[in-house]
């Protein structure tokens, strides 16, 4: 079963604001960062289970 991921507006907004906050030093690891963010979170929809488990959790 697929899972859907949906950006909520908050997350859109942070991403941009965090992309913007690494283009004041690097424009290239501003775009770098941003597409890895995408990318990860592309597969979550193909592995809902992967990645770890914080130990506060």
């Amino acid at each position: 079963m697929a899972l859907k991921v949906k950006w909520s507006p908050m997350s859109v907004s942070n991403l941009e604001e965090i992309c913007n906050y690494i283009a004041k030093d690097s424009e290239y690891y501003a775009i770098f960062f941003a597409k890895k963010v995408t990318t990860i979170v592309k597969a979550i929809p193909q592995f809902p289970k992967s990645g770890r488990i914080v130990p506060e959790y």
